[in-house]
């Protein structure tokens, strides 16, 4: 069937969630940004810095199961705006910290906040996105997050220096809040209750996603199933290795360039983007490649892979990095290791809704808790290990070494393989 609309109206709903993945990054990576004026005005040491940033990964990792159960249940309208609000709110208080514990609070209670955005969006997409199309939505969704963290890097440095970090954080803070208020005017869990939706449109939704329950069953869920499935524990470990990689960008980088090629604060940012740019490079060729594999009828490669090649590419562009005495030779080696990382995002998520469905948010949502693990781990490893060791060279080198660990695990992952949550019993 061919959309007799130019623009269809679930390609504007990925616009939507498109803005909003720009967004949750702008807001994550400006505390990277801000590290050296907020430790010089709060005298906070670069451990403790460590700690602030990896506070937000624990928040966030803890709150996504949590998150991605109440979007299955509650839909994607009412949780994204709600928690886009809530860490708006917090990202403006972050403004307004006077000390080291206080920061710690604030930045936990953001990363709770944030905490339910990707699985919201995961459980939009199962309703509005044929299944056919999920691999390049997906891509596009978390090319958004690499899009808007490599604008903010720059941009960032240059609204701190115009009118000091604290008013920075508000600034973003009202972004979210204005994004909140449209998304809960314009978009419907159910595309059938959108007022603009064709009639072709709908039918080919329908046609070509799974099939939902019928209404004369009901389920009981028990999400203690989802720790007790193999596959599940396969998906959370690579995602736990693919994170690893790619949080570094979020928090060390910008200072690691800053100290290590003696860069000012503007030099720092624009070669920080690059990674970010690559990544977002890397998300489109993988999402691409994820739907060209699926409708070649070759469900369980177009999942397994563009992940594999991505894991190759992040452990060979980290290990080349190290050896690298340029800051631009040291650049491009790490943007070809954060292309690769993230092309194993799209067949993440695709094999979260291929196995969790209508669970899909609470599937994506513990694999998202156990990647930002591997978070909140490289937030404190890369200053401790630099502390211990005196070099950065074994942070780098554990970071290949876990993206090569998360080959094997994807050869064991079966994305053709439903997890079972539920008992069905029918009414009588």
């Amino acid at each position: 069937m061919i959309n007799k609309s130019f623009f269809p109206l679930r390609y504007k709903m990925v616009a939507g969630t498109f803005i909003l993945a720009l967004i949750v990054l702008f807001d994550r990576i400006m505390i990277s940004v801000a590290k050296d004026p907020i430790a010089a005005d709060l005298d906070l040491t670069d451990k403790q810095m460590g700690w602030v940033m990896s506070i937000f990964a624990l928040g966030y990792a803890l709150f996504q199961t949590p998150s991605g159960v109440m979007a299955d249940r509650f839909g994607a309208r009412k949780v994204l705006s709600g928690v886009v609000m809530i860490w708006s709110l917090f990202t403006a208080l972050t403004g307004a910290v006077w000390n080291y514990i206080v920061l710690l609070f604030v930045r936990f209670l953001f990363g709770a906040g944030e905490a339910g955005a990707f699985p919201g969006i995961s459980r939009a997409v199962f309703k509005w996105i044929p299944i056919g199309e999920r691999g390049l939505v997906h891509g596009i969704n978390f090319s958004g997050g690499r899009i808007g963290a490599a604008i903010a890097l720059p941009l960032t440095a240059w609204l701190i220096e115009a009118t000091g970090w604290r008013l920075s954080f508000v600034i973003l803070g009202v972004l979210g809040l204005v994004w909140a208020i449209i998304w809960v005017y314009w978009f419907r869990d159910d595309p059938a209750d959108h007022p603009a939706i064709s009639k072709e449109e709908l039918s080919w939704i329908k046609h070509n996603t799974e099939e939902q329950k019928g209404a004369d069953e009901r389920e009981q869920v028990n999400y203690a199933k989802l720790f007790q499935s193999k596959n599940m524990w396969f998906v959370m470990g690579q995602y736990f290795c693919s994170n690893f990689t790619f949080f570094f960008c979020l928090t060390w980088l910008f200072p690691h360039l800053r100290v290590k090629y003696n860069l000012d604060a503007l030099e720092a940012g624009f070669y920080s983007s690059a990674p970010l740019i690559f990544g977002a490079l890397g998300n489109w060729f993988s999402g691409w490649w994820v739907d060209r594999l699926y409708k070649k009828n070759s469900w369980s490669l177009s999942r397994k892979l563009p992940a594999i090649v991505g894991f190759s590419l992040a452990a060979t562009g980290v290990i080349a990095s190290v050896y690298m005495t340029e800051v631009t030779g040291a650049i491009l080696f790490i943007s070809i290791a954060v292309f690769g990382a993230d092309m194993t995002l799209s067949p993440s998520w695709s094999t979260c809704i291929d196995i969790g469905q209508e669970h899909s948010g609470a599937v994506s949502g513990t694999m998202n808790m156990a990647g930002n693990l591997g978070s909140f781990f490289t937030a404190l490893a890369f200053p401790y290990m630099l502390s211990l060791t005196g070099s950065d060279e074994p942070f780098f080198f554990l970071t290949a070494g876990l993206n090569l660990l998360a080959i094997p695990l994807w050869l064991s992952i079966k994305p053709e393989q439903k997890l079972q949550l539920t008992t069905t019993e029918v009414k009588t």
